[in-house]
């Protein structure tokens, strides 16, 4: 996995390992005091590279010494307003970056799976109300929107050119994307984002400032996405069909598409105090008022569909830093109890990914059962 060390990288490291995976990550140092990463680092049974996504050599290096099953790519500068200031760090980051790895998959010529992570930021956004789907255009007003849409031509361009579908018998290489955005959960602690901006003000009593109170985005909890990335690769591993070899749309249901004001008004309520006011940045930054993904593609062919709510993913984030901020649990504790808890109630619904983890063996790759429960 590479962007081990960030917010994302961490949860999906503590469900790896609950799953009994072997695990080797790649990253630069947690870029956030206090980071989820650092916190949990006593608890997690994790191989730990640091390192450039950018430095060819050093990440040809370790996937050659590591000899993945799966390889998992979230390092990036995940940032919208940081793309502002420092634009050309964001291409090459996510652009160049993951042009890097795919050439060190290319290079080291591994059969393995590879899951490349972008954002729901990816599309061309024309302000509509409905969802984008894979198949609309992308582009970017934003560096860091237009990155994650140079990243997904960068994807395409190496799956097409050196791990055709229609050869995956020969190379063995499976290269899929995945495009969600506007997670949650606790242990994020990022500047610039509503959630830790929102949690920063309710510990030191302060009043939470709003800059874009109307803005309505997809939001979810952080393992939403993550169970759709993990099926995804278990799939990709088991099965031969050309359909999972593309782009992937995990996001919530269409009515969990919410303004910021709900998300803070929620906040606010399930703390039990503070209080929020509106603030005029000047309109500095350019953000996009509606964004909202479809995500029908992934329900009819991996049988995926989001398990919690929005309400639900509001109260398990606020209740993880409430728990978090008083002292009484350790943030790998935390993790490990909302892992079980969104397992079980995926397994409620049926959703065949929660059943395959009863016929788990050891690591990621014994997830599906023979033939694959997907459609």
């Amino acid at each position: 996995m590479t962007g081990h060390t960030g917010f994302k990288g961490s949860w999906l490291t503590s469900w790896l390992q609950e799953l009994g995976a072997n695990v080797t990550g790649y990253a630069l140092d947690p870029t956030t005091e206090p980071s989820l990463f650092t916190l949990m680092q006593g608890r997690l049974a994790i191989t730990d590279h640091r390192g450039d996504i950018r430095d060819q050599a050093s990440v040809e290096r370790v996937i050659e010494q590591t000899r993945p099953h799966i390889i998992f790519h979230l390092a990036a500068q995940p940032i919208v307003r940081r793309s502002y200031d420092s634009p050309v760090e964001t291409f090459a980051i996510n652009v160049l970056g993951t042009a890097t790895l795919l050439e060190a998959v290319r290079r080291v010529a591994r059969p393995c799976a590879v899951v490349i992570v972008t954002s729901d930021k990816c599309y061309e956004n024309a302000d509509w109300a409905w969802g984008y789907r894979e198949t609309d255009k992308l582009g970017g007003h934003d560096p860091y929107s237009a990155s994650k849409a140079a990243a997904e031509l960068v994807v395409d361009s190496w799956r097409r050119s050196f791990f055709a579908p229609s050869r995956a018998t020969e190379h063995g290489i499976h290269v899929a994307s995945v495009r969600s955005g506007n997670v949650i959960g606790g242990g994020d602690w990022s500047p610039d984002r509503l959630i830790p901006d929102c949690i920063r003000a309710l510990i030191a009593r302060k009043v939470i400032r709003v800059r874009n109170p109307d803005a309505r985005r997809p939001w979810q909890h952080v393992l939403q996405p993550l169970s759709g990335y993990l099926w995804l690769g278990a799939l990709m591993l088991r099965a031969s069909r050309d359909v999972l070899l593309g782009a992937w749309n995990f996001g919530p249901a269409p009515r969990d598409s919410r303004s910021v004001a709900e998300v803070v008004d929620r906040v606010i309520a399930a703390w039990g105090a503070g209080r929020s006011e509106r603030v005029d940045d000047g309109g500095d930054v350019h953000e996009a008022q509606q964004l909202s993904l479809a995500c029908d593609k992934a329900l009819h062919e991996l049988s995926w569909w989001p398990t919690w709510t929005f309400e639900t993913a509001l109260e398990q984030t606020t209740w993880w830093y409430r728990a978090w901020a008083d002292g009484g649990t350790d943030p790998w504790s935390l993790c490990q109890r909302q892992i079980r808890q969104y397992t079980d109630d995926a397994r409620a619904q049926n959703a065949p990914w929660a059943a395959a983890l009863e016929r788990r063996g050891p690591g990621v790759a014994h997830w599906v059962p023979t033939g694959s429960a997907a459609r």
